[in-house]
């Protein structure tokens, strides 16, 4: 058993490998969210969590869950929220280390909606998640990042940046609190005007047989129902990715090959801080303009 702000966990297997391609072990695993906790908890701070879990490992099954695992502690905070058709159900919300720590030894990827559990479907951030169909790749993604970077602040919005942690980017917003339909109505009006703007780079549409040699701008994330991979989160990809915040000089200059591991991601915390930090500051949220 270990002890984590007076809770006592029990963090098993801890020398499992994980990740075979780079030999990380679930010891390695926990390591890192413990090191890098003060970051990620305050991105996923009062939201409700989905885990998609890989507890074989990357080459084992996954599956995606939002209810509370048999067994939780009784001390893990939970919360009411809304489901499908007016039902509602109780979600697991991570607000300290020692959930944070239980949760991990799940071995999860940490996914999280636009909103918070004080107010259900409406969001105070947006997403563009930007997923590259073969062969475009990130150099393709940071273009249609830098794109939109400059559409929004037309439109009066701030935007910063992270790695998906597996092929895209993830371009978020901070937004005044809004019904995340009203959002996702917006997002889908950029994203369709990207594609007319960024001649044959971009699509829209889900379709994928569409995204070959794209970037697909997904404005759905924005949903009251989606969610999306939380910032230095490790995924579940060969290699022990992580969802990184980056910089947009860094874009600019580094747009191909933008992939960091857990311990990359240590250092550039220590070296540059948290390059999300400003996503939380409820002064930097903007008014979305009309449709």
């Amino acid at each position: 058993m270990t002890e984590v702000e007076g809770r006592r966990l029990a963090l098993s297997n801890l020398e499992k490998v994980l990740f075979p391609a780079s030999g990380t072990t679930k010891g390695e695993l926990l390591h890192y969210v413990a090191t890098t906790a003060g970051a990620l908890l305050a991105h996923v701070h009062d939201r409700p969590m989905s885990f998609l879990r890989f507890p074989d490992g990357v080459t084992g099954e996954t599956f995606f869950t939002k209810n509370p695992p048999p067994g939780k502690p009784a001390w893990l905070k939970t919360a009411e929220v809304p489901r499908s058709e007016g039902t509602t159900a109780r979600q697991v919300v991570v607000s300290d280390l020692a959930s944070l720590m239980w949760a991990a030894n799940l071995v999860v990827e940490f996914h999280v909606p636009q909103w918070r559990v004080d107010s259900p479907g409406v969001a105070d951030r947006m997403v563009f998640d930007l997923d590259p169909g073969a062969p475009a790749g990130t150099a393709e993604c940071a273009e249609v990042a830098l794109w939109l970077r400059e559409r929004l602040a037309a439109d009066g919005l701030g935007a910063w940046v992270k790695t998906s942690g597996s092929k895209g980017l993830h371009v978020l917003v901070p937004v005044e609190p809004t019904p995340s339909e009203r959002v996702t109505a917006y997002a889908k009006a950029l994203a369709q005007e990207a594609e007319a703007s960024l001649g044959g780079l971009v699509v829209a549409r889900m379709t994928r047989a569409l995204r070959r040699g794209k970037v697909f701008v997904d404005f759905s994330q924005n949903a009251a129902s989606k969610t999306t991979a939380a910032a230095y989160t490790v995924r579940a990809r060969e290699g022990a990715t992580v969802s990184t915040p980056v910089g947009w000089e860094e874009l600019e200059a580094r747009p191909r090959g933008l992939s960091f591991g857990m311990e990359e991601v240590v250092g550039r915390l220590v070296e540059y801080g948290d390059l999300l930090g400003p996503l939380l500051n409820p002064n930097r949220a903007g008014g979305l303009p009309p449709l």
